[in-house]
Order: C-alpha cells, then sequence, then structure tokens
C-alpha cells in the first residue's frame, strides 16, 4: 500500500479522488478498529497515511517525531515513514483551514470571533484566530460555560463565527445551532463542514449578505499540505483551486424550477444526457413512491397530501450529489424544500410565456394568469439564476448548460 486514510467509518470519504487529482498516486481506503492500530503501525507496509476520526490523538504514541502543526494542536492527521524507517506526524488541518478562509477572502485579523465546538477542529480554529491576531476569541459548547443560549449575550457583537462542530452535517443537514440573525454586526461565516455544499447556517449567512464558506477547500487545502509531507514536494495552490473547484462542478445538482409546463423536464433530461449526469423527475419520484400520477394523487388526496410527498421526495433528493432535478411548479412554495435543493444544488429559473404554458393534466393550473402572478415572488427568491424559455431547445439546454458549469 502506497498511500492511505485509515479511521473508523470511511465509506464516504473524498480522499482517494482528492489526491489522484493532486497527485496521481495510489491512495486507498484503509477502515480499521481500534485493536488493529498496534498491529496496522507495527507492520509499517505504508509510504504515507492520513488519519481522520476518531484515531487522530491515539496515533500520536505511533509517532516517532512530530512537527510543529501537530504539537500546537495536539493531533495527527499526516504520517510518512521516512528513509530510515521511522515515522513522522503533522497537523495539516490547521493550513487547511487558514487556506479555506483565505480563497474566501475571510479575515480574522482584529475580528471578534465566536467559534462552535470545542473538539479537534475547534483547536485548529482557535489557532488560525490566534495566528491572526484576532481582536477576542470566544468558544461555544453545548456543556460549557459559554453556550447556544448564552452566546447572544456574550457574543453579541461576534463578526466572524467558525463552526467547527458536525452539526448540520449529513444525514442531519436540517441541524443549526444558532440564529444569525441575533448577531447584528456578523460580517462572515465560515463552517468546517463539506457534505452538504452549504449547511443551513450557510444558507442563513448568505441570506443575511455575509461572506461564507464551506469546508471542501479546507478538506482539499488539508491534502494539498499532506501531499506536501508525503513526496517532500511544494503544491502549488493553483491545484488546490482547481480540484476544489473540479470536486464542487462535479457534486453540485443542477436544478430547474419554474411554473408547471414551461420546460423543465424536457430541458433536463436533455440536460443529464448532455452533461453524462443522473436525471430525476420529481414529480415522477412522487408518482413512484405514491403508486399513481401526481394529477391523480391530487385529486384523490389533495394538495396538502401531495405537498406533504413532494417534501419528503425532495428532501431525499437534495441530499444526493451529481444529478440533474427537474421540480414540480410548486416546489418552491415551500421554504423548506428550497433549502433542501440549495444545500448541493444550483436553482435555475426557467420563465416561459404564460400564454405558452401546458395546463392539460395539471389540475393545479388551471387558472393560469393568477398562479402565475402568485408563484413569481418564491422563484425570484428561490433562484440562483434565470433562463427565459426559447423554441429553440438544443439552444435553450447549451445556455442551461454554460449556467450550471460555471
Amino acid at each position: 500500500m502506497e498511500y492511505a486514510l485509515i479511521g473508523e467509518h470511511l465509506t464516504h470519504s473524498w480522499s482517494p479522488e482528492i489526491h489522484r487529482q493532486l497527485r496521481g498516486y495510489d491512495y486507498r481506503l484503509c477502515p480499521l478498529c481500534p485493536t488493529a492500530l498496534p498491529t496496522f503501525f507495527a507492520s509499517r507496509k505504508f509510504r504515507g497515511i492520513n488519519v481522520t476520526i476518531p484515531y487522530k490523538q491515539a496515533v500520536l504514541p505511533f509517532c516517532d517525531a512530530l512537527g510543529a502543526a501537530a504539537r500546537r494542536t495536539g493531533a495527527v492527521n499526516t504520517i510518512v515513514k521516512r528513509g530510515d524507517g521511522t515515522l513522522f506526524g503533522d497537523n495539516t488541518d490547521l493550513a487547511g483551514l487558514q487556506a479555506m478562509l483565505r480563497m474566501a477572502d475571510i479575515s480574522l485579523a482584529g475580528k471578534r470571533v465566536l467559534i462552535f465546538g470545542n473538539g479537534g477542529a475547534s483547536l485548529a480554529a482557535q489557532l488560525a484566530a490566534q495566528d491572526a491576531n484576532a481582536a477576542a476569541v470566544f468558544v461555544a459548547s453545548r456543556g460549557g460555560k459559554l453556550n447556544f443560549e448564552t452566546i447572544y449575550t456574550a457574543c453579541a457583537d461576534a463578526q466572524v463565527i467558525l463552526n467547527a462542530t458536525p452539526v448540520g452535517m449529513f444525514p442531519h443537514s436540517g441541524e443549526t445551532l444558532a440564529d444569525l440573525a441575533r448577531f447584528l454586526q456578523l460580517e462572515a461565516v465560515a463552517d468546517l463542514i463539506y457534505n452538504p455544499l452549504r449547511t443551513r447556517l450557510l444558507q442563513q449567512a448568505a441570506r443575511l449578505g455575509c461572506k461564507t464558506a464551506n469546508g471542501l477547500a479546507m478538506l482539499v487545502a488539508q491534502a494539498a499540505a499532506a501531499a506536501e509531507v508525503f513526496t517532500g514536494m511544494a503544491q502549488p495552490v493553483e491545484d488546490t483551486l482547481r480540484v476544489t473547484e473540479n470536486l464542487r462542478r462535479s457534486t453540485e445538482n443542477w436544478v430547474l424550477i419554474g411554473m408547471p409546463g414551461c420546460g423543465k423536464s424536457t430541458v433536463g433530461r436533455l440536460l443529464a444526457e448532455r452533461a453524462e449526469r443522473p436525471f430525476v423527475d420529481v414529480d415522477d419520484e412522487i408518482a413512484r413512491r405514491a403508486g399513481l400520477p401526481c394529477a391523480e394523487m391530487i385529486r384523490r388526496r389533495g394538495e396538502e397530501a401531495f405537498r406533504q410527498l413532494e417534501s419528503e421526495t425532495i428532501a431525499t433528493l437534495g441530499a444526493r450529489t451529481g444529478l440533474v432535478i427537474a421540480t414540480g411548479g410548486g416546489a418552491v412554495l415551500r421554504e423548506e424544500n428550497v433549502q433542501n435543493l440549495r444545500q448541493n444544488g444550483k436553482l435555475l429559473w426557467i420563465r416561459r410565456a404564460t400564454e405558452a404554458l401546458a395546463t392539460v393534466g395539471r389540475p393545479l393550473s388551471q387558472n393560469l394568469e393568477v398562479l402565475v402572478q402568485a408563484r413569481q415572488p418564491y422563484y425570484e427568491a428561490a433562484a440562483d439564476a434565470t433562463l427565459a424559455h426559447e423554441e429553440d431547445w438544443n439552444a435553450l439546454v447549451e445556455k442551461a448548460h454554460k449556467i450550471f458549469a460555471r
């Protein structure tokens, strides 16, 4: 084995793909139970390894020497076997976090920084704030004196918030620790979570006009720093930027919203075929779950039952990645749907003239003028981009592809 990631649960790790794009060397996932650690390190059948939860402290006794970052953080996430067979341990989380903040143009210098969590990731965040000469650093935790009830009085003037907890991470993407609107001087929010791409915390920060950063850039940057430890060769910053953007583009869902009959399904299928992505029509998925067509479900069970199943379906699809998703016309009426779609997706509103919208077989589209007027504000609020419909489907798909591929 050349290079690997060790940890307890590694099924969904992106590390092999990141290291492949950075350097192209053999990199594998190596899940280990705690009792297997001594045997694994005694064999030393590797050139270099990364270490993740829950072993970043547990591997310390197996290292013959530690780098400065490992000593400062008290944790190791990168180990390389030197020429003499000894093991050198270091920590690249701090470098990764600092790179993430630079890429998002978020400065901690002279700022009042509030950090969520008191674990290993929190220590890296505290050191980043210390190194940047933050004006003040506050650490909040569930059981601490400063907790998620007292932060609104003790840290009301926080300017930057760093989430160093797993709260909001898949599969519990709907969770959040704080109401950001109560921090009136807030300028920026960084979340070390990278799955989903946009946690509820980051979505609220964006709505408030704050700068935001997710953990994807940190994940790639710490891997790039680990590659430098492994190989002894500098990793260009441009590589970190390139790989981060590659991952974002490949994982981000392409979501089509708009009135019933505006062409979402047709555009979605053609777009998915062109981009070689899986396509999902939300209404088709609802019909499959319900065991009957959507129009028939609405007639038999009512619109409210339909909307509830629609929300459940969107919650499932929004948590996936790399899809082209065509939504139903009323999907954006519920804010929870918009948040679930946005967590991993970019939303494109396809606008079509009212007189050109199809109404056959659509029980909710009979009073079309009123419906368009009522729904337009929802589409405007949800959309990341807008595309006017045109009759040339190939041209329409080409434009949609350019928008999503940015």
